[in-house]
C-alpha cells in the first residue's frame, strides 16, 4: 500500500509538473515583445503617435534583379576585396561568390608577407559555407584578410558587385578562372634605384628571364616566361627543356632588327 501511495504521489508530482510547464509556455508567448522591453520613465509618461511612412529598403541590384534585402539571405553576387594590415607591409584580394546569403566560393590572393599566405590557407577552408555575416565576424587570422573581408562586406550589400547586371549570376568557379591559364594570381614585381635604374623582375605575362635596352640605354622589350603553363607542360610528360621553350615570349623590341642592343638578367646585372 505504502508503495502504491508513493507512486501515485509521484505520478501527481509529474502531471502538476507538465500542466504548469504548460501554462507558463502559453503565457510566455501571449507577451508581447514589445512589453518586453524596458523603457525609461520619460518615454513612458510620453503619448503614442503613429508612425506613419513605410517604404521600406531601396532596392539594390543583384544577379540582374532588383531586390529589396531585409535579410543576410536576400543577398547574392560576386565581387572583389581589397584589404591591408595595420602596419602595410602586406595586401590581400578577396574574392567571394555568394548565393542566397551563403559564401559559395572564395578565392584568396595575398602579397608581401610569407605568414600571410599560411592566413591564406586557413581563410579559403573558413570561408565557403559561412554566411557572408558570420564571415564578417569570424577571425580570418591576418588583418590584411579581415580588412578584405570588410571592404567586400561593404559592396556586396550596397549591390556594387561585379554580377550585379548579370543574370541569374555568376557559375561557382567564376573565381577561379580570374587566374586564367595555369591558375596563378596576375602579379607584378618591379624595382629600380636612382644609381641603377629599373628592373623589371614580373610582370603579368610571367617571370621576367631577361630585359632588353636599345642605344640609349632604356628598356625597350623583355623576355618573359609563363610558369604556369611550363608546369602543364611537364605534367604532361614534356621534356623540361622543350617545355621552357613553348612557354617563352617576348614583348617589345626584343630582336637586334626591332633595336635591341643587349640583353641583361634583371636579377644579376
Amino acid at each position: 500500500m505504502a508503495s502504491e501511495c508513493r507512486r501515485s504521489t509521484k505520478v501527481a508530482q509529474i502531471r502538476f509538473f507538465i500542466v504548469s510547464l504548460q501554462t507558463n509556455l502559453k503565457a510566455t508567448q501571449n507577451i508581447n515583445i514589445y512589453n518586453t522591453m524596458i523603457y525609461t520613465q520619460q518615454v513612458q509618461q510620453m503619448c503614442a503617435v503613429k508612425k506613419g511612412p513605410n517604404h521600406g529598403p531601396a532596392p539594390i541590384p543583384e544577379e540582374g534583379k532588383w531586390v529589396k534585402a531585409k535579410e543576410i539571405k536576400d543577398i547574392s553576387g560576386l565581387t572583389h576585396g581589397i584589404g591591408w594590415c595595420a602596419p602595410q607591409q602586406g595586401a590581400c584580394k578577396l574574392t567571394l561568390n555568394v548565393k542566397d546569403g551563403i559564401i559559395q566560393e572564395a578565392l584568396v590572393e595575398v602579397l608581401g608577407c610569407s605568414g600571410m599566405t599560411h592566413s591564406a590557407a586557413m581563410a579559403s577552408e573558413i570561408l565557403p559555407g559561412k554566411t557572408l555575416l558570420e564571415a564578417l565576424n569570424t577571425d580570418l587570422v591576418c588583418d590584411a584578410i579581415n580588412t578584405a573581408m570588410r571592404e567586400l562586406f561593404l559592396q556586396i550589400v550596397y549591390g556594387r558587385t561585379q554580377s550585379a547586371f548579370s543574370e541569374n549570376g555568376l557559375a561557382i568557379g567564376a573565381g577561379l578562372e580570374d587566374l586564367g591559364k595555369g591558375l596563378r594570381s596576375q602579379v607584378g614585381t618591379l624595382y629600380g634605384t636612382l644609381e641603377k635604374g629599373p628592373r623589371y623582375l614580373e610582370m603579368a605575362e610571367g617571370y621576367i628571364n631577361k630585359v632588353a635596352l636599345d642605344k640609349n640605354n632604356e628598356i625597350c622589350g623583355y623576355e618573359f616566361i609563363n610558369l604556369g603553363k611550363f608546369m602543364d607542360e611537364v605534367k604532361k610528360g614534356t621534356d623540361a627543356n622543350e617545355a621552357l621553350k613553348k612557354v617563352t615570349g617576348t614583348y617589345g623590341r626584343f630582336t637586334a632588327e626591332q633595336g635591341a642592343v643587349k640583353h641583361i638578367d634583371p636579377r644579376k646585372e
